[in-house]
């Protein structure tokens, strides 16, 4: 046990790894989110949070609800989960005291809503997360990117990049205020469509992992309720790596190992490359959202067929 004290939170067993293959210990990575605190809150600001935590002895696990003996001054918001048909108490990581709590708590990674405050305000961003084949290369991704990129920018669009700390990459387009959730879901899913016609040998839509071919996920699936990796955020994956803004011209020479608990902090001196990337938002272009409106949501598709594959298999076997 530790007395050793940080923003008004109570430290302990700060000499532990925080979990196994991490190569950093509990100081170290609250010496990380200090560290980063300043570029990383405004991202959390006002956003419920799902934290992945990863206690002694246990294997990791996502926590959305708050636990009983989280300390009443950590803000938070009570939404209703329909997954789990019930109240969520999501905490709101406002202040830098927060994320020290939350680090203490072994909380490495940090997954955020696409919204502010309220649900009905719908997503800041539009997002791409590009996943690459489970043997394939990061330049695979990087790839994908481009592609993505190409897509957006012959509709008048942009956006920033960061890898996603694993070993894919997000490209995240800011939107304007007032544009509703299903037209941003939808534009989501045109957006990945048209990618995928650039170069349909390199990039695919297909949400069944066994019939994408050995090509880059472009999923388009990160809208309405759902949560993405927060920038900055560690990931536990071995060595600590962190989600991490690339700048455009950059991305072909990194790799996701370039950027971790131990490196970030050098890397990024007295500037935020997330905000310095990230262009003004965008309203997005009607023709964009139209086609979305017309491509069925992947996932829904995916289990339909899933369904209708199951009925098949009982009635040949009966």
């Amino acid at each position: 046990m530790s007395d050793e004290m940080r923003h008004g939170v109570k430290l302990s067993s700060l000499d532990q790894e925080v979990f196994p293959g991490a190569g950093v210990t509990k100081r170290e990575l609250l010496d990380y989110l200090e560290a980063v605190a300043g570029r990383m809150l405004p991202e959390l600001r006002d956003r419920p949070l799902t934290v992945l935590r990863v206690l002694r002895g246990q294997g990791p696990f996502m926590q959305k609800n708050l636990p009983k003996y989280t300390p009443e001054w950590v803000e938070r918001v009570t939404m209703w989960a329909e997954t789990s048909k019930r109240d969520v108490s999501y905490a709101l990581c406002n202040d830098l005291r927060t994320l020290v709590w939350f680090g203490n708590q072994r909380a490495i990674e940090y997954h955020t809503a696409l919204f502010r405050g309220d649900p009905a305000s719908g997503p800041t961003h539009l997002i791409l997360d590009l996943d690459p084949p489970e043997d394939g290369p990061f330049s695979l991704a990087v790839g994908a990117a481009k592609l993505v990129r190409e897509a957006l920018r012959n509709d008048g669009l942009d956006g920033a990049v960061k890898t996603s700390g694993s070993k894919g990459v997000h490209v995240f387009v800011p939107l304007a205020p007032g544009q509703s959730i299903e037209d941003i879901a939808a534009a989501t899913r045109a957006v990945a469509a048209r990618a995928e016609r650039i170069d349909p040998a390199l990039g695919t839509t297909e949400f069944v992992r066994e019939r994408r071919e050995g090509k880059v996920f472009l999923d388009s699936t990160r809208a309405g309720g759902a949560t993405v990796v927060s920038v900055y955020s560690p990931r536990h994956r071995p060595g600590a790596p962190v989600s991490f803004p690339v700048r455009w011209a950059d991305l072909d020479g990194v790799k996701p190992a370039d950027f971790t608990v131990h490196t970030v902090p050098d890397l990024l001196g007295d500037g935020d490359p997330w905000t310095g990337e990230m262009p003004e938002p965008f309203v997005l272009p009607a023709d964009l959202v139209e086609e979305g409106h017309t491509i069925p949501i992947a996932r829904v598709v995916a289990m339909h067929e899933g369904k209708r594959r199951a009925r098949a298999a009982r009635n040949s076997s009966t």
